[in-house]
């Protein structure tokens, strides 16, 4: 009977930590606009296309594209240019970068779709790249 009781509490037990280390990441979107604005709008301000606002797109607009991760016109996937391969390389240059050097690729994404999907042009707050 001990060992039932112990074997139940222990999978208890295990089944909460588990419960809790599976938590999904709240997403940032304050952190996402800081870095958006920051760093995506300005190497596309730079670009011949010019830069892009969150509500430029719908939401379903947004969640195909990052869906699809494909940037510069398909030739590069999205994740490169929030990842820290990349921040590292413009952090000398960036604030944004270098501030958020350390901050895991998953999050960051999930900060940044946070903010385009809350600025997109049918969300929340539509924002624009100022």
């Amino acid at each position: 009977m001990k060992t039932r009781q112990l074997l139940f509490t222990a999978l208890a037990a295990g089944l909460i930590g588990a419960s809790f280390g599976a938590a999904a990441y709240d997403a940032d979107w304050k952190r996402g606009r800081i870095y958006y604005r920051s760093v995506c709008t300005a190497c596309h301000a730079a670009q011949t296309g010019g830069s892009i606002a969150p509500s430029t797109m719908t939401m379903a607009q947004w969640e195909s594209y990052l869906k699809a991760d494909k940037h510069a016109a398909g030739k590069d996937s999205l994740k490169k240019y929030i990842g820290k391969d990349y921040r590292a390389s413009i952090r000398a240059q960036n604030k944004a970068a270098d501030k958020f050097a350390d901050v895991p690729d998953a999050e960051l994404l999930e900060d940044v779709k946070a903010f385009v999907i809350k600025g997109a042009k049918d969300g929340d707050a539509p924002a624009s790249c100022s």
